[in-house]
């Protein structure tokens, strides 16, 4: 299974978002006297991701490499279904108020985003095994407008309650 973005597909995201001045590039940006700039800024463009937070993966996936073997991923190929169990876990935890995976000391939301880079390596190298069940077409869709409906029929809803309202707002979680 083939899963890459397609020259086509991505000239196309360029295009819808709007590329040059959704990152302020415009031609007084770039330095005549320099036509790296004009070529560069047409390239990947790695500067846009969170330094921070491809540490925090990389420390992830350094956990992963001691206990499996560094790219194990990539040799052996992955179950979906082992990637995605575990992606909810972690977000799961991470939304019922535990910030901190107690066996990593990581956050759950850097152990979501670590499991769903190994997925994801493993669809770009067809190392992954899809096991995903039947899909159900267009269920979305469909939940999306009842909710729709739902937010319509009751203008006036109450408000959630969140954890500041039975911990108070400077109570450290984490």
């Amino acid at each position: 299974m083939k899963t890459g973005l397609t020259w086509k597909g991505f000239q196309w995201i360029l295009e819808t978002i709007n590329w040059k001045e959704s990152v302020n590039m415009n031609e007084d940006v770039i330095k005549e006297s320099n036509p790296k700039d004009a070529i560069g800024c047409s390239k990947v463009a790695f500067s846009t991701v969170s330094a921070p937070v491809i540490a925090e993966v990389a420390v992830g996936m350094l956990e992963g490499a001691i206990k499996y073997g560094r790219h194990n991923y990539r040799a052996i190929g992955v179950r979906s279904s082992i990637y995605y169990d575990a992606t909810l876990r972690h977000l799961t935890a991470w939304w019922e108020g535990e910030d901190v995976d107690p066996d990593s000391g990581l956050s759950h939301i850097t152990k979501a985003i670590t499991s769903l880079v190994v997925l994801r390596d493993a669809m770009l190298r067809d190392k992954m095994v899809d096991d995903r069940p039947p899909g159900t077409l267009d269920f979305i869709k469909s939940l999306n407008q009842k909710t729709k409906e739902l937010l319509d029929k009751y203008e006036e809803h109450k408000q959630p309650f969140t954890h500041e309202d039975v911990d108070g707002p400077d109570t450290y979680r984490g």
